[in-house]
This record gives C-alpha cells, structure tokens and sequence, in this order.
C-alpha cells in the first residue's frame, strides 16, 4: 500500500487564501475491516471547517446494515464555535441537526428526526469545544507523560457535553497499516466518573491530529487507522454482530420455566460498574469477583424502585410522544380501556401485529419513522411503545437488555441483545414487550433510557463480557438461601446515560 495520503493545496483566492487538507482512516472491529473515515480540514480566513465522515457496514444475522454519521464543524482559528451540523443514518431516514451562532451568543439549533423538525435556542456551554478546538487544546498542554488535564467536548449529535479526562501516556512508535511506523504520542481519555473500561486510546501527531484510536464498543474493539484512500476504501469484511453478542445459555430455557421466577448466576469480565440493574422485576447481588446473582420475576416489589423521572413523560426527539400522529395511534389502539394497565395491554398487544416487517437492516428508528414503515426489531418495537405510552400521559421508559432464544442467527439456546419497555403503573415498572408479545423471566435487564438511541447503546457495553453460569427456576429455589451479597448492593433501575 502507498504511504499515509495527506493532500495539502494552497489556493490563491482573492482576497482571501484557502487551505484544505484530506486524511483518510481505515475502520476495523476486533481487527475486520468495517468501514471508512474521511477527515477533511479547510482554513479560510479566520475560519475551520473540520468535516469528518464515518461510513460503518455490519450484518445481522446475515441481513447487511449500514450506518453514516457526518459531522461538521465551523470554527475560528482559534477554536471559537461558529457553527455545526450532524447527520446520522440509523435507518430508512436521516437523522439532521444543525446550529450556527447568533449575534447574541446564543445558537439557534434545527433538529429533525423521523420527519419532524424543532427549532431552539441553545446557551452554549462554557468550555464547550468541536473538533479544531479539542485539537488546540491537546498541542497547548503538550504531550509529557503523565501530564493530565479535562476536555469539555460537544456533542453534536445530542447537543450535550462530555466532560472528557485525558492522561498522557508517553511517546510510542506505531506501525500503521501501510507498515510504515510512525512515533506518535499516546493519550487516553475517558468520561469523567466512568471505568476505565470505558477509556479511549489515541496516538497524535506533534499538532494534536489523530493518526490511530482504539475504543470499545458494544464489546468489541473498534480501531480507526490512517491510510490512504485506496486502504480505507478496500472490501468490507463480514462480521455479524448479532452472533457476536450472543450469550450461550447454561440450559434449554423452556416456555414452562420462562413464566416462572428464574435465579441467574452470571460471571462478567473486566472492571465494568453495575452491568445489571435493579428494578421492581429483577433484583441482583453481587458476590465479588465478577460474579452475580439476578433474580428476575419473583413477585412484585412494590415501591423498592423510584418512580419516574421527567424524562420518562415528555417527548424528545426520538420519542415523538407529542406528536398527532403518535396520539392518534395511541387512542386508537386503546379504546375504551379504563385503567393505565389495560391501556399498556392493549398497546403492547396492538404492537405486535402493527410493526409487521421484521427489519434486522434498521439500525435505530424514531417512533415516527416507524409508524410510517411498519418494520423493524426490538428497539422500534420499544421506542414506539413508549411513546405511545407517553402520549396518553403513561410514564415510561425503554429496558436494554438480553433475552432467551430458541433458536437466533443460526445459533441455539442463546441469550440476545434486546430491548423492550417499561410502564409506571399503581406505584412500580411494569414491563411490556410487543416484539415478544409478551415479557417473562427470560428476559435480563443491563439499563433504563428515556428512548434516545445513545441510551440504548451505553447499556450494551457489557456484551460479550458476560457468561450465565446458572439459571435455576423458582421452585428449585424455594430450599435455598438467598444468596450473600458480599459485595453491597447494586445501583438503582437507571442504565449508563
């Protein structure tokens, strides 16, 4: 392969001088090619605009699906935000959200999501960077090892900061794809206040551009590289997702012990803070080492979880429980039930048979989106079920978790990733699941989300760290102790944000 394509033209415009810049990197999950990133920088008077686009292809269960992100960023040269735009493509639609600062300071955000545009103000957040101005800040505190210091990046996306802690590691020589090597410095930053399990590893250049990262997700390692184009654009290679994060079961699950409490002994690796939650239908200890005990569905716990937030009412941008459509629907599917326990009944059982296409090649779908295509797989079944839920004035929420199968992908007796909702009726979280058609104790909960697809993905950082040792139904367990909790309880229902 050729070496690393940097292209560097100087034009001469009058009266202004445009500087432009292409980089190119290879994306790989645990070392399969998956896709491209292009980066392209142009300097134009005191203005940067840094564009960075991912194009990111996986299958599930042999059904193929792509994912785009682009964001772009406009900035002063001294890393002052102008400007940006983000757009995702999870699904069918495009996803879009874009702000660009007033004479006031403030920045008028566009967001449209499933078709539905909303327009705001935003207070931009003190210390708040984008792309040039995260890049300054790392070649102004240098790369001394052990230097340490805290980024303030935004989001885009989710109009939202992370307030980002980074330590310097040291100078390394790294060998990039074209085999060349390159000595580079080595920086990892993580999410102020999470493990380091969750870290990001970065190798950069003398003025703070990224020439390799290593990050995990959904319990793979995604590695980005700098190459040339030819590299980065190379054939995909096939890994599915959906196989990998399967978990096999200790013992055939059968329908007779699903309705039944189950007790699950589950080993998880690494140093990961409350992979499992506890709610008013599972309940877990931790022993130590890694191990836990997850009871789910042995009764009801009447008031042990707090009740809903305000998240859990109002409508956001997936969610789009204010929306006519989802209202109409929502009335309609209910009738004439009197009681929020026969409405959720109701709407879980009118789910089941509206979303009528199983789309394994919709990634994330917002609740309008799906009522306009009538597809997809568990998350569109549990976004719209919330917001429907949401729209009657029904508290609720969206479970991500694991749940028993049969037969799945070409695999048997496994526990796949899966999500499904929660109702707050008569003072607990009652669970409802329309693309299972019904909710057991089958079904492990890893975190709570108000619906956005962020949510949905931070609870599955667990995956492919977890082994179920056990699973033993109520009644072997009515001889039993329950079980030590050496370690201290666990967190309360609410997953990663």
């Amino acid at each position: 392969m050729r070496r690393y394509l940097a292209v560097l033209a100087v034009l001469c415009l009058a009266p202004s001088t445009l500087l432009a810049e292409e980089r190119w990197m290879t994306v790989l999950l645990d070392g399969r090619k998956v896709g491209s990133l292009r980066i392209d920088r142009q300097v134009q008077d005191d203005r940067v605009v840094t564009t960075q686009v991912l194009d990111f292809r996986l299958t599930r269960a042999r059904t193929p699906l792509a994912l785009r992100t682009e964001l772009r960023s406009t900035e002063s040269q001294s890393g002052a935000p102008l400007a940006f735009y983000a757009s995702t493509r999870m699904s069918t639609q495009e996803n879009l959200a874009t702000g660009e600062a007033r004479d006031d300071g403030t920045f008028q955000v566009a967001n449209t999501v499933g078709g539905q545009s909303k327009v705001n103000l935003l207070i931009w957040p003190t210390g708040a960077t984008l792309a040039e101005g995260q890049r300054l800040t790392m070649a102004t505190h240098g790369f001394k090892p052990g230097t340490s210091y805290r980024l303030r990046n935004f989001d885009s996306i989710r109009q939202q900061v992370a307030n980002v802690d980074v330590e310097v590691i040291g100078d390394e020589v790294v060998v990039m794809p074209d085999e060349t090597r390159r000595t580079l410095h080595h920086l990892r930053q993580s999410i102020a206040g999470t493990g380091s399990d969750r870290s990001v590893d970065i190798w950069v250049d003398d003025n703070g551009f990224i020439h390799r990262s290593l990050a995990p997700l959904l319990g793979f390692r995604l590695e980005m590289a700098a190459c040339d184009i030819a590299c980065a654009q190379a054939p995909d290679q096939d890994i599915d997702l959906l196989r990998a994060a399967m978990i096999t079961a200790p013992r055939p699950i059968v329908a007779a012990m699903r309705v039944a409490p189950i007790r699950y002994t589950i080993t998880v690796r690494g140093a990961i803070p409350n992979p499992f939650i506890d709610t008013d239908e599972q309940r877990v200890r931790p022993l130590g080492d890694g191990v836990y005990v997850v009871d789910v569905g042995f009764g009801s716990r009447h008031g042990d979880e707090p009740g809903p937030l305000a998240e859990d009412t109002a409508a956001n941008a997936w969610v789009q429980s204010d929306s006519d459509e989802v209202r109409s629907l929502a009335r309609d599917a209910v009738g004439d039930a009197a009681t929020d326990l026969q409405r959720m009944r109701r709407l879980r059982s009118f789910l089941s048979d509206y979303i009528n296409v199983k789309g394994l090649d919709v990634g994330y779908a917002s609740a309008l989106e799906t009522i306009a295509t009538r597809r997809g797989d568990c998350t569109e079944h549990a976004v719209l079920l919330t917001a429907m839920a949401r729209a009657l004035g029904i508290p609720a929420r969206v479970v991500t978790g694991v749940v028993y199968a049969d037969r799945m992908g070409g695999a048997s007796r496994v526990f796949v990733p899966h999500a499904w909702a929660q109702a707050w009726i008569d003072n607990r979280w009652i669970s409802f699941d329309s693309a299972q058609r019904r909710f057991d104790s089958s079904h492990i909960a890893l975190g709570t989300g108000n619906g956005e697809p962020w949510r949905f993905f931070a609870a599955m950082n667990a995956l492919g760290k977890i082994r179920i040792d056990r699973a033993l139904p109520g009644a072997a367990l009515l001889d039993l102790p329950p079980p030590s909790n050496a370690a201290g309880p666990v967190g309360g229902g609410r997953g990663a944000p």
